[in-house]
């Protein structure tokens, strides 16, 4: 890999519960092939309800949960997991703006 990807700020996004099984899986890789990366999972739609019935104690500190979905279906985040301060859409947009790789997981 190049070195620029090393440093990269990768964002995988995950709506889907099959999309959060392979996000889960890409972060942990991502981590050991380039640990200088900055790697987070957004999980958003059915992707949330997943997160939240199994635990993954290697991906579930690097993602980032819609607080829509949460409020659509009624449930809480719980640590390590974190909630986004705006919706996955609008936070996906932002952190594109602001320079991460997107990836559709």
């Amino acid at each position: 890999m190049e070195d620029h990807i090393h440093g990269a700020r990768i964002l995988l996004h995950a709506p889907t519960a099959n999309a959060l099984a392979r996000a889960r899986s890409n972060a942990v890789n991502l981590t050991k092939d380039a640990p200088q990366a900055t790697v987070r999972i957004v999980a958003n739609a059915e992707a949330v309800a997943a997160a939240l019935d199994a635990p993954d104690a290697l991906a579930d500190p690097l993602t980032l949960i819609c607080p829509n979905t949460l409020t659509k279906i009624a449930r809480e985040a719980r640590a390590p997991l974190t909630v986004l301060p705006e919706g996955a859409v609008l936070a996906l947009a932002r952190m594109q703006s602001e320079g991460w790789f997107y990836v559709r997981a």
